[in-house]
């Protein structure tokens, strides 16, 4: 069932949110009987101007659900519009024969519209992603009594209550607390001297310094001339094996390499040993 309902321009709360609230308060209230008819006439007859009454007889009540979002600093008009889309979405899915008002099988869904308009918008960065994330957003804003940060006490109590753990309670408060900060700061005319330091100014990304990656190229190639130097001034067979124990990809082992040169494994190891000393030397020089 594809199916589009929009609301007239008068009934949208736009510009003039106080226009809105009283137009909507004039439209009347359904009763049970009317509701049921409207509703089977949509939802067998796909008829729009049923659809569209039920929507217009419930716009008060996403009014009084938006209001109890205040607190979150959002525009009341935007959060209302919001709620709206939600109503109409519980209409186009709503059965009458479920035997439950609209009004209670519509409440899930404004507040679902309402709930990701506020975490979309609230900050900058989200405080929550997941379903227990949200859930405990917007239950920990209503279990707060107070401004200060939790007690212990009472963060094992909403912790309890809501079957979470404190430490998720803690960090949601964490996120809650925080405000947005600009990176690049702006020029809000403050004084000088302010405390305020842009990110940018101290997140600072080294990694791609000239001089540095300059410097980091001219001692690899330095270490990578000396430790040829090193090894050239070894003899032959401690040179053989100093590259064969530690420069080979396949390395050798000493036993290999005493039963290669007819000696004891115990000799090879006083000849690496040695070798190795000498090149830490001339390396160091």
């Amino acid at each position: 069932m594809n199916t589009q309902l929009q609301l007239t321009p008068v009934l949208t709360p736009g510009g003039d949110l106080n226009g809105y609230m009283n137009n909507i308060g004039g439209i009347a209230i359904l009763t049970p009987e009317e509701e049921k008819n409207l509703a089977e006439a949509f939802y067998y007859k796909e008829d729009l101007d049923a659809a569209r009454q039920l929507v217009l007889s419930h716009l008060r009540f996403v009014v009084h659900l938006a209001k109890t979002y205040n607190g979150y600093g959002l525009p009341m008009a935007d959060l209302i519009q919001e709620g709206n889309v939600g109503l109409m979405k519980a209409v186009k899915r709503f059965n009458p024969e479920k035997g439950v008002r609209l009004v209670s099988f519509a409440v899930h869904w404004i507040k679902a519209e309402m709930h990701e308009y506020i975490l979309r918008n609230w900050r900058i960065v989200k405080v929550a992603t997941t379903k227990a994330q949200r859930k405990l957003f917007f239950n920990l804003r209503s279990a707060k009594k107070r401004l200060a940060w939790l007690s212990n006490d009472e963060a094992h109590a909403i912790a309890d209550d809501l079957g979470v753990n404190v430490s998720d309670v803690r960090t949601m408060e964490g996120r809650m607390t925080s405000v947005d900060m600009g990176f690049d700061g702006s020029d809000d005319g403050s004084e000088e001297g302010s405390s305020f330091v842009a990110p940018a100014l101290y997140l600072e990304d080294h990694s791609e310094d000239p001089s540095l990656l300059l410097e980091h190229d001219n001692y690899s190639q330095r270490s990578n001339k000396n430790l040829h130097a090193a090894l050239e001034d070894l003899d032959a067979r401690s040179r053989d094996i100093i590259s064969r124990r530690w420069l080979s990809e396949n390395k050798a082992t000493l036993h290999e390499l005493a039963a290669e040169y007819g000696v004891s494994a115990e000799r090879i190891r006083q000849l690496e040993k040695n070798a190795m000393n000498k090149v830490k030397a001339t390396l160091v020089m």
